[in-house]
């Protein structure tokens, strides 16, 4: 059955990092807005919801199959409600949105995606670094290590730090000691490492060493889940000494002519 309901009635939103101030604006009014929120209670802090009104329906789907979670989008639908489903970060990004959207476009359930700040992006600021510099890494790779989710031979770690890129690695700090090895041949022992855990809430942590000391330091730390690796040289404690030629005088383009 295809229910004819108005355009967007189910938004799948961004919620960030944690922090509640870093959801977006469009975010944060759809969740005033809400009749029916779906969220994943253990990735989601509860002060995101503050704002919800008082006769919203919150639903946790932290324990909900894909099943559950797409029966309880479409109770909201059938009730003609307006429907959030609320993501750690951003939706598209190991966010689990595909098969949800392809349901909905099975019963023809009209949607939004409202993009959010990745963790990433958060840990950069975090950290006052930027993942990009001229002469360093013009690059950034953002991956995971295989687990239950498998990876496909061309993105195993080891064919991805031949790159020597800035490299990102989710949901793999379960396997630091893996993650060492298959990088330290192309990366270098002492290349930069960073380990940023929950970042955006209250009991962050950073964890920096390089590729020779981080395991036991991420050990000694107790970090086993909800963190972030982040490998290469813009991670230097010591910013880099370079400069982009966008602001050099030298250097012209459609908004500015070089100056001598």
């Amino acid at each position: 059955m295809h229910f004819e309901n108005p355009p967007c009635l189910v938004s799948f939103v961004g919620a960030g990092p944690g922090d509640p101030e870093l959801i977006t604006v469009k975010g944060q009014r759809l969740l005033r807005e809400a009749d029916r929120v779906i969220y994943a209670g253990s990735l989601v802090p509860p002060s995101l919801l503050a704002g919800c009104k008082p006769d919203a329906v919150l639903l946790d789907s932290a324990s909900m199959t894909l099943e559950e979670t797409h029966a309880a989008i479409m109770e909201g639908v059938r009730r003609g409600e307006r429907v959030v489903r609320l993501h750690t970060g951003d939706p598209g990004l190991y966010g689990a949105i595909h098969e949800q959207m392809d349901l909905l476009d099975r019963e023809g359930v009209a949607y939004e995606v409202v993009p959010g700040v990745s963790a990433v992006f958060a840990a950069a600021a975090e950290l006052q670094c930027q993942l990009t510099l001229p002469g360093v890494s013009q690059t950034v790779i953002i991956t995971r290590a295989a687990g239950k989710t498998p990876v496909p031979d061309r993105e195993s770690l080891e064919q991805l730090a031949a790159h020597g890129a800035t490299l990102i690695i989710y949901l793999s700090v379960q396997r630091m000691d893996e993650v060492v090895r298959a990088l330290s041949a192309a990366y270098g022992a002492k290349t930069p490492v960073v380990v940023a855990y929950r970042v955006g809430w209250p009991d962050q942590r950073i964890v920096r060493g390089t590729l020779e000391d981080i395991a036991q330091r991420v050990r000694e730390a107790g970090i086993r889940r909800h963190a972030l690796i982040m490998v290469g040289e813009v991670f230097q404690e010591t910013r880099p000494a370079v400069r982009s030629r966008l602001y050099d005088g030298s250097f012209a383009h459609g908004f500015r002519s070089a100056r001598s």
